[in-house]
């Protein structure tokens, strides 16, 4: 558990009773291969926090994958285009193909015992049907991550020059709130630490989140 965070939330209890341990033993029930736990999406604009709550869910949960959208794209080693880059067709082509990769490695973690936290963008409802198709675990959890766009600007500004994503991404935040605002649970995290982020995720979630069960 990081530290300053408080003990396990209803997102930590489900997986127990689901069936996915703690190989320390600390939890005495066995690892289910059944993928009966689920899985939960993040989503969000560069700059919302996806990658970095992601993790800190992952490591708090007591068997889990982190499935960084970020990581998978750096697969297309020539001719990658960003989620907000141009041209758009191809920027659109390359997010499906992050999508089918990042869906495939949840499903082989999920199958193997391990409860997937994926973070992808997800910029419409066509993206996120195509996801929760693909996905074999089921309950799917769905929450998008919605500071302002400000909030989000600033927040991919003060990242390394490297980890930054360049180009203007309203237009993005705009689609995101028009087709998946009331979709999941849309989380305006504006005012709270990536680890209030994740505290409150594992504590809400389960409840807030359900997309597809």
């Amino acid at each position: 558990m990081s530290p300053g965070r408080p003990g396990r939330g209803r997102l930590a209890v489900h997986l127990i009773k689901e069936g996915v341990s703690n190989p320390s033993g600390d939890d005495d029930v066995q690892v289910s291969t059944a993928a009966a736990a689920g899985c939960l999406i993040l989503s969000g604009t560069p700059g919302a926090g996806k990658t970095t709550v992601a993790r800190l869910l992952a490591g708090d949960l007591p068997r889990s994958a982190h499935v960084g959208g970020d990581e998978v794209s750096l697969m297309v080693a020539s001719g990658a285009v960003g989620p907000v880059s141009e041209p758009r067709a191809e920027a659109e082509r390359q997010l499906l193909l992050r999508a089918h990769n990042i869906c495939s490695l949840a499903n082989n973690s999920a199958e193997f015992g391990f409860y997937p936290v994926l973070d992808h963008v997800v910029p419409n409802r066509h993206v996120l049907d195509l996801m929760v198709e693909l996905l074999r675990p089921r309950p799917v959890l769905f929450v998008t991550l919605a500071p302002t766009l400000q909030v989000a600007a600033a927040r991919n500004a003060a990242r390394p020059r490297r980890g930054q994503v360049q180009g203007v991404f309203a237009a993005l935040r705009q689609e995101m709130s028009d087709e998946l605002a009331s979709v999941g649970w849309w989380f305006d995290t504006s005012a709270l630490t990536p680890e209030q982020t994740a505290t409150t995720i594992t504590t809400e979630a389960p409840t807030r989140a359900v997309l597809w069960r």
